[in-house]
């Protein structure tokens, strides 16, 4: 109880705004709870003190039955529709939150757990959350009111109230039962939709690779078995269900044999008569059916309300995950110096990235770091936007400690281009407009004409407003990796990182994008990682690491005569483009 408790208001802070929605819709359930506890215990008095034959106390019934069941069918609109208000308003402010404080998780987290997860928790969690407002509260409503109809029989008849009070307190310890084994396996079935989720997911953006490495068999194997248990975590669940509702089914068919061979030995005792005895079998349904579905309804709403709070917090509010944390302090100006001292750094304990690595970067400057697959090249530009945090050591922007400095401060004021961009399902205009909302039409044409990206989008029917897909899915690599570079240039960020961005252009592209990076040269701090040496050579210094560390630091014409690694990275590149 203490949980739900905890768990609506935390919810209802999602909803303040939709209060009055919310309180339309408790005022039509106190409306529908009163006519549900009064009009049996109305029906049961007239019962016991009708007259026979006296047809105007019949035609005075009838209409005041009618004149309930209309004010009752109009309130239940009203409170469905004050309902949707007030769950589309939560579900939306929700899942706002929820999307936020994702993109706060460490880098860390996300990259160590599926993509599924956080799909599922974000929008089938989130969508069930609101519905103990709507869903339980209709449950809720119809036990309280059901409760008229124990009212009812206790005016009626004393036996007959206690053996249904005997009977509703078996069937709910039942019910109880079932609701708590029935969200064990809920839980399990949940786990196991997330990992479907995630392979779906991996499914559709990993399709050309799937067909491209002829593992079409082999990942439909992975996620054939994946559904499959979920199926039997959904079986076992429901399974659950259906087995207890067997059994109370079944003991519901003999508590009804026994009612009636009860109300057979009252009338023969004339303690009722036929009529009344009638009326009492039918109360059956409210009592051993209608109340405990509904109770059992509502705990099973109230359990499944928790485990989706509990999912959903667990992003917004939890220690499950752990948020990026940044400093307060706030850079009012970025020139682009920057600095490591001592850096270490590891992805997994004990096998160290970056060793003790220290270097530093005036503003302006160009630099390209080069080295084997593995050196730490892309560590030290993640380490650099704050997306991993350094295991030891320093890192300064402006000679001051990255830990202590805002998120706006650290990227709000670096560009970085990654080998494979992500593309996102947008046109190329509102790909653009992501990093910068009041773009003109120039300012996109002109960032696409610096990135060699204008005379392909001119030749496309809807031009700028083309949709590319998700991850750019109809760009090839090289215009991919154009569109972000322009998306880049549209930021103007006083530190740009090109993170192998030129890797899969061909060559005459390359010279172009060459041409557009020595053209920001002297005004921007510029760092590249190259996959192609020649990218570099007109660096103002090259940064050679080596499993982890700054092996030499020099110009191109530098390290080619005093340092041998370097040498022959730049000669094997000369033998593969022979």
């Amino acid at each position: 109880m203490k949980e739900t408790w905890r768990n609506l208001k935390r919810v209802y802070s999602y909803g303040k705004e939709f209060k009055k929605y919310l309180i339309f819709e408790i005022i039509g359930s106190l409306i529908g709870v009163v006519i549900g506890v009064v009009l049996p215990i109305f029906i049961a008095k007239q019962l016991v003190h009708f007259t026979n034959g006296v047809w105007e106390e019949v035609i005075y019934i009838t209409l005041i039955l009618l004149g309930i069941n209309v004010i009752s069918r109009i309130n239940h609109f009203f409170i469905r529709k004050s309902c949707q208000i007030l769950r589309r308003g939560i579900i939306k402010n929700v899942q706002v939150v929820a999307g936020k404080e994702m993109l706060k998780i460490e880098q860390n987290d996300i990259d160590s757990h599926s993509s599924g997860l956080f799909i599922q928790r974000l929008v089938n969690d989130t969508y069930t959350m609101p519905a103990i407002f709507t869903v339980g509260m209709g449950y809720l409503e119809g036990v309280i009111a059901n409760i008229g109809v124990f009212v009812a029989i206790f005016i009626i008849n004393k036996t007959i109230f206690l053996y249904y009070l005997l009977v509703s307190i078996i069937l709910t310890i039942l019910h109880l039962i079932k609701v708590r084994k029935y969200n064990e396996k809920d839980k399990t079935y949940r786990n196991q939709s997330e990992k479907v989720a995630g392979l779906t997911g991996e499914l559709v953006r990993g399709s050309r690779d799937i067909k491209m490495l002829n593992a079409k068999n082999s990942f439909m194997v992975e996620l054939e078995q994946n559904i499959d248990k979920q199926n039997q975590d959904c079986f076992n669940m429901r399974n659950v269900d259906m087995n207890y509702n067997l059994v109370i089914e079944v003991l519901t068919g003999v508590f009804e044999f026994i009612l009636v061979l009860l109300l057979i030995l009252l009338i023969k005792n004339n303690q009722i008569t036929i009529a009344i005895g009638i009326v009492l079998f039918t109360y059956r349904d409210k009592v051993m059916i209608d109340l405990m579905d509904k109770i059992g309804k509502l705990l099973t709403e109230i359990k499944s309300f928790n485990l989706s709070c509990n999912r959903v917090f667990s992003i917004i509010k939890s220690k499950d995950f752990k948020k990026e944390q940044f400093g307060k302090k706030h850079l009012e100006e970025v020139k682009g110096n920057l600095s490591f001292k001592n850096v270490n750094f590891e992805y997994v304990e004990g096998n160290l990235v970056l060793k003790d690595l220290s270097f530093e970067i005036k503003a302006k400057e160009t630099i390209g770091f080069v080295g084997k697959s593995g050196a730490g090249k892309t560590t030290i530009f993640s380490l650099l936007c704050k997306l991993y945090n350094a295991n030891s050591g320093s890192i300064l922007i402006e000679n001051e400690d990255i830990n202590e400095l805002d998120e706006d401060s650290i990227r709000g004021n670096i560009t970085i281009i990654n080998q494979n961009p992500y593309i996102f399902n947008m046109s190329i205009k509102d790909n653009l407009k992501l990093v910068k909302e009041d773009l003109t039409d120039k300012e996109i044409e002109e960032a696409c004409r610096v990135a060699c990206l204008d005379s392909f989008i001119e030749n496309l029917p809807q031009k700028y407003d083309t949709v590319v897909g998700e991850g750019g899915v109809t760009l090839s690599g090289g215009q991919k990796q154009r569109l972000a570079i322009a998306r880049a240039f549209v930021q103007k960020t006083k530190i740009i990182l090109f993170d192998e961005a030129t890797s899969a252009l061909d060559n005459e592209t390359q010279h172009m994008i060459q041409q557009a990076i020595n053209n920001l040269k002297n005004e921007y701090t510029i760092l590249i990682i190259a996959h192609r040496l020649t990218t570099i050579v007109n660096c103002d210094k090259i940064m050679l690491l080596d499993n982890g560390k700054l092996n030499a630091i020099g110009t191109h014409k530098e390290l080619l005569k005093t340092n041998k690694i370097y040498k022959k990275l730049y000669e094997n590149e000369l033998i593969e483009n022979d």
